[in-house]
């Protein structure tokens, strides 16, 4: 690990200030970044510690919905009342997640920034566009198997890593962002940037800002499901995830919400899949269309090719899971 320096800032001001200083990271829970430290992928020259800012707090909204502060532990949302009783697909997200001794450290903000797990992402050894721009991407030819059918690009293939992304991606979460010019909120949709010829810039971030907050909206009325597919059934990233929300009214569909996770560079919203569904008559045909429709444009690169069908499959399982607990 090569040197670097360290401030734990008390207040927001601190914080906005140190990362102003050349080569310097946020760090919070730590259990991304100090892996890619201790691997060279990531050599910051100055750590600004935020986990002792007071962004921990989990509070209603004026007028519904759940403000999460960047800082809240995944162990502590995923358990938190009012998440398990009106947000029950991100709690489900979050205990699918890592391990309990992870969950305990994770910070909100930390896990929606966590980069790729791809392998060759972590070999310093191999070539990656997301770590040397223009170097090339050893997945491409190389053993893909976790990697993206939808999204991707000739210049590199990884997906986004993170199941509570997910379920945020199918709750049209927001996120607030401060920075020395004041606060702004995005869609989280909006946070991730497709790699295109550019899979190095990864978010919409600007340098220097901070996520101090996610914003929660109302939820439509229905049941929410998660389902992850995956090679063991703990501590192990997703093959295919899928964050389904299902209302149905008189035998009808009324509000649909799915998005995926294993699959692509970012959480990825089927919105063809929701709008095929809205309207028509809840039944495993419909179930089965949406996922049909969900992996229009797939494409897979050899090893991964086995994603496009299980991606089908799971949200045709999920949203008629999620359709069976409407009838409960």
């Amino acid at each position: 690990m090569r040197a670097f320096t360290y401030e734990r800032p008390n207040d927001l001001d601190g914080a906005l200030q140190g990362i102003a200083k050349p080569g310097a990271k946020f760090l919070a829970g730590g259990t991304n970044l100090l892996d890619l430290m201790k691997v060279e992928v990531e050599a910051p020259q100055h750590l600004v510690d935020v986990s002792r800012l007071p962004l921990s707090n989990i509070a209603d909204e004026p007028g519904g919905g759940l403000r999460i502060g960047a800082t809240v532990t995944n162990s502590d949302l995923a358990g938190d009342r009012k998440v398990r009783e009106r947000y029950p697909l991100l709690s489900q997200a979050l205990l699918n997640g890592a391990s309990g001794q992870l969950r305990n450290q994770a910070t909100t903000a930390g896990n929606l920034l966590q980069r790729t797990r791809c392998f060759y992402f972590y070999d310093t050894s191999m070539p990656c566009n997301k770590r040397v721009p223009g170097s090339g991407c050893a997945a491409l030819r190389g053993f893909n198997r976790i990697h993206a059918v939808l999204g991707a690009s000739d210049a590199c293939i990884a997906v986004h890593p993170s199941d509570m992304a997910v379920a945020m991606a199918a709750l049209d979460a927001e996120v607030e962002v401060r920075s020395a010019k004041g606060t702004r909120r995005l869609k989280l949709a909006d946070l991730y940037r497709l790699p295109g010829n550019t899979p190095h810039q990864e978010t919409t971030l600007a340098p220097g800002e901070l996520i101090t907050a996610v914003i929660l909206p109302v939820p439509p009325a229905g049941r929410q499901i998660y389902r992850k597919v995956r090679d063991r059934a703990s501590y192990a990233f997703a093959l295919v995830s899928v964050a389904a929300l299902i209302g149905i009214e008189n035998g009808k569909v009324k509000a649909a919400r799915i998005a995926l996770g294993g699959v692509a560079p970012k959480p990825w919203r089927a919105l063809e899949a929701e709008k095929l569904m809205i309207g028509n008559a809840a039944s495993p045909d419909l179930y089965g269309a949406a996922g049909e429709a969900t992996i229009n444009g797939a494409h897979g690169h050899g090893h991964n090719d086995f994603k496009i069908p299980l991606a089908a499959r799971t949200v045709a399982r999920a949203l008629g899971d999620a359709a069976a607990q409407n009838k409960g």
